[in-house]
């Protein structure tokens, strides 16, 4: 774990619960395309950094997860680097405690204020074009993420943050975390059709082909979609029809993951609702859910 592997002339990534990318720029510069789930993440980084004589210039966010930012308040400490990110991921990276906010919807319990949903806060400045080397574009992503990024090298490196799962990991579990379906789909529809040298995705290896995990992250989506209709052939209640996802799917509730698949599930619904495939309706102060005539 936290291994350096090259995949181009300036592009590497470390091999970590979330992976890292490293784009060399001019000179000994190196940009970081996030930094890892907290502390300890960021010491390896700079370990890494130091050990190949790299000065690092800035770390690029690809979204406000706290595995993928939580080695940023130490490295800026460290180095005095800038962090850059987009949009609401910008706002959410600066202040951490809206992710568990938003997840909980109120002031979120100590069972939800852990490093996994809540990383440490640092100074970030709004990401634009200019920001960026001269050897990296970025592209949009969103669909796991409000506006998640992901970044395309010079030599045709393509970084995907977290808009795939590995196949391994949605038979595991089932449902990805998303905060807009439809917007995903059309992530995952773009992402079908890109060609690269290597895609490096945060959760699943490193391949120059990418078009069949796509496909089978567009199946999963579509099948967790499918089950939460059939849920509703009877009027449900939210919480009904999350203990059934939770039954369906095998996992086990805990505080966490009422909080991440509870928030997926809502994001489900409300694109089904959209899709004209269910209704809402309310009954003795009791919203259920039920599929449209």
């Amino acid at each position: 774990m936290y291994e350096l592997v090259q995949v181009s002339d300036t592009c590497f990534y470390i091999q970590s619960p979330a992976k890292i990318g490293i784009v060399l720029t001019e000179g000994d510069q190196a940009c970081l395309i996030d930094s890892g789930n907290d502390k300890d993440a960021g010491k390896k980084i700079k370990k890494i950094l130091d050990a190949n004589g790299w000065t690092l210039k800035a770390i690029f966010n690809t979204h406000s997860h706290a595995d993928h930012i939580g080695g940023n308040q130490y490295l800026q400490n460290q180095t005095g680097c800038p962090i850059y990110a987009v949009g609401i991921e910008r706002d959410f990276t600066e202040h951490p405690l809206l992710e568990p906010s938003y997840l909980y919807g109120a002031n979120p319990p100590k069972e939800l204020r852990h490093k996994f949903l809540l990383a440490k806060g640092s100074e970030v400045i709004s990401l634009k074009e200019e920001h960026l080397p001269s050897n990296l574009q970025m592209f949009p992503l969103p669909g796991h993420s409000w506006d998640m990024v992901g970044f395309r090298s010079q030599d045709d490196v393509v970084y995907l943050a977290d808009c795939l799962s590995s196949k391994e990991t949605l038979e595991k579990y089932q449902v990805s975390f998303l905060v807009d379906v439809g917007a995903y789909l059309d992530t995952l529809e773009a992402i079908q059709s890109m060609k690269a040298k290597v895609f490096i995705p945060s959760h699943a290896d490193p391949t120059d082909d990418i078009a069949p995990l796509a496909q089978y992250n567009i199946q999963k989506v579509h099948e967790v979609a499918e089950a939460i209709e059939e849920i509703c052939g009877q009027p449900q209640p939210f919480e009904k029809i999350l203990q059934k996802v939770f039954e369906r799917s095998g996992l086990t509730m805990t505080f966490e993951q009422h909080a991440l698949v509870g928030s997926t599930v809502r994001s489900y619904v409300t694109w089904l609702m959209e899709q004209g495939r269910l209704q809402a309706e309310i009954e003795d102060n009791t919203i259920c859910y039920r599929q449209r005539d």
